[in-house]
């Protein structure tokens, strides 16, 4: 059994953490968030202690360290997103390995630091991409390395997550914490696209702002419309009052739905970073070269037709 602490236990995606500790046989023992909102942890241990001051979790941690049957093997960091590189950090420096929610950090330069410490203190962090564990992704991964096409797949993929007013209201509708609906809702996307498809060859944004976000890439064997949003007015009329996320990626006219099938997804991840197979540093390092190129372009009209059906600029032609 591993000895697990958890940074930021009051948020969103952390009680997916938290059950994911419990499946996998394993004990979380501290947890962290400036919020005191968290009753869900007696869910999970009643033994677990709780900070919500960060310099007196990092003591409790620190100390810890000295009691061998109750150090710290892991740190799962939930915080908002500009803080992950920091808890990264404090967790690699208490000798713990660090399992992350995407994005890691935000930009390559960022990602490069973050391998000189894991050098430095010879542990490693993981990042939570979900999406490679899907089985629809696999399906249409094992199919595209099966098939020698002579010509690129035309793709579109249509990513929509509905979101209530919190949201905006929150740090994720921040971009200078969340740097923007891209990386925080759509890195794994990116992420899944080119595990199926293979090296990026072209990136162009189409329109990003708020809510939503549109373009075209280019990888070895793929051409990809992609459209991404956070508005429940941009789910399609035949989904619109039964689900809140509309979820698909059509290859060559097939679709594959994976709007299903990912509240359990987290715990698969744990599973394989306890067994040794998690997505380290190098096996993330494209998807977030991609967001921070689309983060950092300027939007451009599509060329013929590489704009996705459904994004704002297509729609007003």
């Amino acid at each position: 059994m591993k000895n697990f602490a958890l940074i930021g236990a009051a948020g969103y995606i952390a009680p997916r953490h938290m059950q994911a500790i419990k499946e996998t046989g394993n004990a979380l023992v501290a947890a962290y968030d400036i919020n005191d909102s968290v009753g869900i942890i007696d869910s999970i241990s009643t033994d677990c202690a709780f900070f919500t001051e960060f310099e007196r979790f990092l003591e409790h941690t620190w100390r810890l360290r000295r009691e061998t049957r109750a150090a710290l093997d892991y740190i799962s960091v939930c915080s908002p997103n500009h803080l992950h590189s920091a808890h990264i950090v404090a967790g690699l420096y208490l000798g713990c390995d660090v399992v992350c929610e995407k994005p890691l950090v935000p930009t390559p330069a960022q990602l490069d630091e973050l391998a000189r410490v894991e050098e430095e203190t010879g542990r490693r962090v993981f990042s939570i991409m979900q999406l490679r564990h899907h089985p629809a992704i696999h399906e249409l991964r094992d199919r595209v390395a099966d098939e020698a096409n002579a010509t690129k797949y035309e793709v579109e993929l249509t990513y929509i997550t509905s979101r209530g007013p919190w949201y905006m209201a929150s740090w994720k509708g921040d971009p200078r914490r969340s740097f923007g609906v891209v990386a925080d809702i759509g890195v794994h996307f990116f992420d899944m696209l080119h595990v199926i498809f293979g090296r990026l060859e072209r990136n162009v944004l189409h329109h990003i702002d708020d809510y939503k976000a549109s373009g075209f890439l280019e990888y070895e064997k793929a051409r990809v419309r992609w459209f991404l949003s956070i508005d429940a007015n941009d789910l399609p009329d035949a989904v619109k009052g039964q689900q809140p996320t509309y979820r698909v990626i059509k290859c060559d006219g097939e679709s594959f739905e994976f709007s299903s099938g990912f509240t359990d997804l987290h715990t698969v991840s744990y599973r394989e970073i306890l067994a040794g197979r998690g997505f380290g540093i190098e096996a993330v390092r494209h998807c977030l070269e991609t967001v921070h190129a689309i983060r950092t372009a300027k939007p451009e009209r599509p060329r013929g037709h590489e704009g996705h059906p459904l994004a704002p600029e297509t729609k007003a032609d």
